[in-house]
């Protein structure tokens, strides 16, 4: 019951890691809000900045050339002194945009002051709108009549340039289309007629228009900013918890190493003195210097020693599963029958089966050929099957041993009872280490659980499987299986190189 309060904890310390995450992020938002001039966050404020200095830059040489032929074309109505006039202030406001840009483009990020750059680029916009503005002028020395539609005609491009232009940033586009749709609109309206009016009203209209497509675009370049914002955010917690997962990952290995090796190290130091406490009370147990005056210390020392052999098969377990989960279980192999280890462990056995009034019977296939392993390991698993199965096994029971080959070629050891069988949701628990099923927490001969998971370890040494399939009221059988390379009779046999003389006499 001692691991769960642990785990609580953790799961608490986790969860009061991630509010405090949560709190800090609205924090941080809640201030990015707060020294945003555009009531966003001041990191999207310079990238809509930057990209509004961007887009100006780009469209300088384009808007200029279009200034250009404007003023080429309205050479017609007005004369060429004052529509260069007008082009050459459209041009050098355009230049003063253009300029600014730049030195936001070469500007440090880390010294970004937002309401400074704002306030920059809509001077120098109004400075552009109020340049495109003059062209109104031009009814004061060309015929009105005649120059109204191309007046029109000027607007709705100026303005649909100049939106485009900055819509990354509405004060600017406001500043640079306003002037001169007002000033224009206004001078149809004071000109008269149906025609001017009907204009005035279109150039309105065609500036709410464009400015409202302007903040279409800007909310949707701020929503791609934001979003692009919301991905770096996530990769970089996904990279922190990889960090963090890694970094539990390594703990988790060297505690695991030093647990190893800390049973490791105690196993050895255990057993040696419990060898002289088996051994002393053997002897005691014996009487071999003398009867016991009291025949309690016989019975005394027969425990001392059942509880000793029983505590020494215990911490020699601990050791070979600390050697295997430390890499250091090294197999000593050479060539072995599996058959003979079977008959071995079967003749062990079968004392203590016969004690429970268990039938052991023993099968093996015929012909089988040597195996390729370690005869103390092989013997461990088998041990190991045989026992659990007489230990589980009611009274009047039957353990069935096999030995024989398996379907690709390799030989395999199985162990079958017809005890009471294993939980299917417990069989993962007894595979595990320490793990025990409800049966083995009920009978009156329990393990430490690590059986079975050296068997398994066991076998993945040897390139083997190993299967257990149980069911309630039915028994359980366990398999042990050695691939086909390592069954002697898989190798290819060597063939010895004839001479060129046995082969010259063979041919003659």
């Amino acid at each position: 019951m001692s691991p769960q309060p642990a785990v609580t904890d953790d799961v608490r310390s986790q969860m009061g890691r991630d509010s405090k995450r949560a709190a800090q992020k609205t924090v941080l938002d809640a201030r990015q809000r707060l020294t945003s001039s555009s009531g966003t966050r001041a990191s999207y404020d310079f990238e809509l900045m930057h990209d509004y200095a961007s887009s100006r830059l780009r469209s300088a040489l384009p808007i200029a050339g279009l200034v250009i032929i404007l003023a080429i074309v309205a050479t017609f109505w007005v004369p060429p002194i004052f529509t260069a006039l007008w082009a050459g202030m459209v041009l050098l406001s355009l230049l003063i945009v253009v300029l600014v840009a730049q030195r936001f483009k070469r500007s440090e990020p880390a010294k970004f002051n937002a309401a400074q750059w704002t306030t920059s680029f809509v001077v120098g916009e109004t400075i552009c709108g109020l340049s495109w503005s003059t062209l109104a002028l031009f009814t004061l020395v060309a015929n009105p009549e005649t120059l109204t539609p191309v007046m029109f005609a000027m607007v709705l491009v100026a303005v649909a340039a100049n939106a485009v232009a900055t819509h990354t940033l509405p004060p600017a586009t406001l500043t640079s289309t306003l002037p001169v749709a007002i000033t224009v609109s206004g001078n149809l309206i004071a000109l008269g007629g149906t025609l001017n009016y009907t204009l005035a009203a279109v150039s309105v209209s065609g500036v709410i228009f464009f400015v409202y497509l302007a903040r279409q675009l800007h909310a949707s370049e701020l929503e791609t900013i934001t979003h692009q914002a919301e991905k770096d955010s996530l990769i970089n917690e996904l990279e922190e918890a990889r960090q963090m997962s890694d970094e539990a990952r390594r703990h988790a290995e060297q505690a695991n190493i030093a647990k190893s090796q800390f049973l490791a190290t105690m196993s050895h130091e255990l057993r040696t003195p419990l060898n002289a406490i088996i051994g002393f009370s053997e002897v005691l147990q014996s009487e071999l210097l003398g009867a016991h005056h009291v025949p309690q210390y016989k019975e005394y020392a027969g425990d001392i020693h059942s509880s000793g052999q029983h505590l020494l098969n215990l911490i020699n377990e601990l050791l070979d599963l600390s050697r295997i989960e430390a890499g250091k279980y090294d197999l000593n192999e050479e060539v072995v029958s599996l058959v003979d280890i079977a008959e071995d462990c079967r003749r062990m056995m079968e004392l203590r089966a016969k004690s429970k009034g268990i039938e052991l019977v023993y099968n093996v296939g015929n012909n089988l050929p040597r195996l390729w392993g370690d005869e103390r390991a092989i013997r461990q698993v088998v041990l190991n099957l045989l026992s659990n199965a007489i230990k589980f096994t009611p009274q009047n029971g039957k353990v069935v041993l096999v030995v024989t080959r398996s379907g690709d070629g390799g030989q395999f050891v199985s162990v079958k009872d017809n005890g009471p069988g294993i939980p299917e949701e417990e069989i993962e628990t007894v595979l595990s280490s320490f793990g025990q099923g409800s049966l083995a927490q009920k009978t009156a001969e329990q393990g430490a659980g690590l059986g079975l998971p050296i068997v398994q370890k066991i076998m993945e040494l040897h390139q083997g499987r190993f299967d257990l399939f149980s069911k309630l009221r039915f028994g359980t059988e366990v398999i042990a299986t050695f691939p086909r390379a390592r069954v002697m009779d898989a190798l290819a046999p060597v063939v010895e190189k004839k001479s060129r003389l046995e082969i010259y006499s063979e041919a003659g």
